[in-house]
């Protein structure tokens, strides 16, 4: 399976009705395109660079092995990976110690941006649990008559309140940090894909398994 392209998808998003009131107003479609194929290799201190919004690792930050992940909320693939590879990846890596876990937002549409924005609300020790319910649930709020709603109804059930889940929405700084993560990644890395993985620099297409996944990383740990 390809992975979702970048102007596909942000016409999906253009044809998908957006509720009416607060919410919809906080989110507009941002234009950015991709220039060129994605590097083989991206410099490593260039992928670590401070970015709008701090990175989230997870495992140990003092892990020699950095595996970066560029997702999108409403990517299909994205929820593929985090439901069949991730685990897998996570127990056998992560947990272990070698390597350190950083996933980034790069939202191929507004819906999107909604569920990052609402994942960093969420703090910083519950964001990367919230982004694996809404990739888990991904069917049950991304593909419906209502997001906005149905998204709601999810990170309700994570604990955020209706005020906390419009207050995170309106919160044009954080949008704007959002898209800004993307843009530079799709600007400096040619990113115009995802999901999109980064392991020490080597850029890795698709979704990879398990396997795919061993290959590159087993010869970083001789």
């Amino acid at each position: 399976m390809k992975p979702i392209r970048f102007a596909a998808a942000a016409a999906c998003a253009l044809r998908r009705a957006a509720p009416a009131g607060l919410v919809a107003l906080a989110l507009s479609v941002a234009s950015v395109q991709a220039q060129g194929a994605a590097p083989a290799v991206a410099p490593t201190d260039s992928l670590m660079a401070p970015g709008p919004l701090p990175d989230i690792v997870e495992g140990s930050p003092l892990a020699a092995i950095a595996i970066i992940e560029y997702a999108s909320m409403t990517c299909s693939h994205c929820a593929a990976f985090h439901e069949e590879t991730w685990p897998l990846l996570k127990a056998k890596y992560v947990d272990t110690g070698k390597a350190k876990f950083i996933l980034r937002e790069f939202p191929l549409d507004p819906l999107a941006a909604a569920g990052f924005m609402l994942a960093r609300c969420a703090g910083a020790d519950k964001r990367d649990a919230l982004i694996d319910r809404l990739f888990a649930r991904q069917k049950d709020w991304a593909f419906v008559d209502k997001p906005i709603d149905s998204l709601l109804a999810q990170v309700e059930q994570a604990g955020m309140s209706q005020a906390e889940f419009e207050a995170c929405l309106s919160n044009r700084e954080l949008y704007d940090s959002v898209n800004k993560i993307r843009d530079s990644a799709a600007q400096r890395f040619a990113i115009d894909s995802t999901p999109t993985f980064f392991v020490n620099g080597r850029k890795l297409d698709g979704a990879p398994a398990i396997g795919e996944f061993d290959q590159v990383l087993q010869p970083l740990l001789k």
